[in-house]
């Protein structure tokens, strides 16, 4: 487990996370065959660059956390994991990326759980809402695709 001595540090973490995620999607995309996967691909790597630009405003003050309860379709509860391969569907990225979300959204939970001061567990916990956040949507164009 990582340790945090300030929210700055938490912050730092989350977007280095991010910058992975991106080069994950980047990295896919260059090896996807199908030309709306590498497009989906693509358009998730911007995503995480967008969520990065987002933690370093909220680091730098300029924003904050939204203070609200994210809901969940729970399909990425019921739907199998999938690996990724060069001819995966968009249905497959999609759960793909909810799962992806899904630990990240896990991770900072129980990072709050352990967190040494209010301020570095309210951190983790909008880390937590971002991450649901991003679930959802991901959940909400799998529910859209397989209907």
């Amino acid at each position: 487990m990582p340790r945090f001595h300030s929210a700055d540090d938490i912050l730092d973490f989350a977007i280095a996370r991010e910058d992975q995620a991106h080069d994950f999607y980047v990295e896919l995309a260059a090896r996807a065959r199908k030309g709306d996967v590498r497009a989906a691909l693509q358009d998730f790597a911007i995503d995480e660059l967008q969520h990065r630009i987002r933690l370093e405003a909220i680091k730098a003050g300029e924003t904050a956390f939204l203070d609200e309860e994210v809901g969940s379709l729970d399909i990425s509860e019921t739907v199998a994991e999938s690996t990724a391969h060069p001819d995966m569907s968009y249905v497959e990225l999609l759960v793909i990326a909810m799962h992806r979300e899904k630990a990240a959204f896990r991770l900072y939970t129980n990072l709050a759980s352990i967190a040494r001061t209010t301020q570095q567990r309210d951190t983790l916990l909008g880390l937590a809402r971002e991450e649901a956040q991003h679930k959802l949507r991901l959940e909400i164009e799998y529910d859209w695709e397989t209907s």
